[in-house]
């Protein structure tokens, strides 16, 4: 590391385990070690959270890539100035998602009539849970989908009386849910297949007048991705996870086994699944009221940024 002095990277997330990688990197050191002060901030929905990375408000986002793609669309519920030009520039997770419901509803047929509830009507994972209902059977008109905001807030809702009786929630939510006699429906990240789920966003222009410090950024991030995943540091990322979160200790481990697995859980590496990239997009087409510009993954990403830094790796 150099003697420069640190930039400020402000980052806006969803709270939920799956910010590990980022407190990891803090903790360490490792984004200190390419100069960067990193400030994250904890996002009340995708709606908040998109608008206020195209207006400038932040650098760097971590989301479902169903956001980013709605935004360069169009296909959202309120207007955006101007024509928003975001890329992806690493990957995260599958979506981890499963699909929860109150401990009264044990079957897809008692989601007849009811509300279930989503982060928005147009992004984030709605398309994801209305093909989930529909290969099981259950038309659009069916149910009742209300937007609540984001992971915190669904789970939240769900445990009101009254109101959403099923959403989709992903690690640790539906652990706690479980936790609680809630009911696990569905492994939606298996019945689904590949699916791109969290990843890294910027606006395209800020990450080309800034590569540096973006590079920096996934190098730490990676850095962090691998010293969590080093069997030798368990205890020491355990302890990271309850301290940063309110995931109660005695689940701290089942989170651990369910994050910390490359089959399931956080991508080691942050990769980007072109073929999930496709599946969003799939359903965009599929679910969307608004007709799509592109069907090309490409447009969508660019990992000029991320090869850079494996690079140095």
């Amino acid at each position: 590391m150099d003697t420069a002095a640190e930039r400020e990277l402000r980052v806006i997330v969803f709270p939920g385990a799956f910010n590990w990688p980022i407190w990891i990197a803090q903790a360490k050191g490792f984004f200190k070690r390419h100069n960067l002060a990193v400030a994250i901030t904890p996002t009340p929905n995708s709606v908040y959270q998109l608008t206020h990375l195209i207006a400038g408000g932040f650098e760097i986002a971590h989301t479902a890539l169903d956001n980013l793609v709605a935004y360069v669309e169009g296909q959202t519920q309120v207007p955006v100035p101007g024509k928003p030009d975001l890329i992806a520039f690493m990957g995260g997770d599958n979506g981890l998602l499963r699909l929860v419901t109150k401990p009264g509803i044990r079957s897809y047929t008692d989601l007849r009539g009811k509300q279930l509830s989503v982060d928005a009507l147009t992004t984030g994972y709605a398309f994801v849970l209305k093909r989930i209902l529909e290969d099981n059977g259950l038309r659009e008109d069916d149910y009742e989908l209300v937007s609540v905001g984001g992971g915190i807030e669904r789970w939240q809702a769900l445990q009101n009386e009254g109101g959403p009786v099923g959403t989709l929630l992903m690690t640790p939510f539906e652990l706690l849910a479980k936790d609680k006699g809630f009911t696990l429906l569905s492994d939606v990240s298996r019945e689904l297949g590949r699916y791109q789920g969290l990843i890294g966003a910027a606006n395209r222009a800020w990450a080309a007048a800034h590569a540096d410090e973006l590079t920096g950024y996934i190098r730490a991030y990676l850095a962090a991705l691998a010293w969590l995943y080093d069997p030798a540091n368990r205890d020491e990322a355990l302890g990271l996870l309850t301290s940063n979160s309110n995931i109660p200790a005695e689940l701290a481990g089942q989170v651990y086994d369910v994050l910390v697995d490359p089959t399931q859980g956080i991508a080691p590496a942050a990769t980007l699944d072109v073929t999930g990239i496709e599946t969003v997009l799939s359903l965009r087409h599929r679910y969307s009221s608004s007709a799509m510009k592109s069907a090309n993954p490409a447009r969508y990403f660019d990992l000029s940024y991320y090869n850079k830094a494996r690079d140095v790796i």
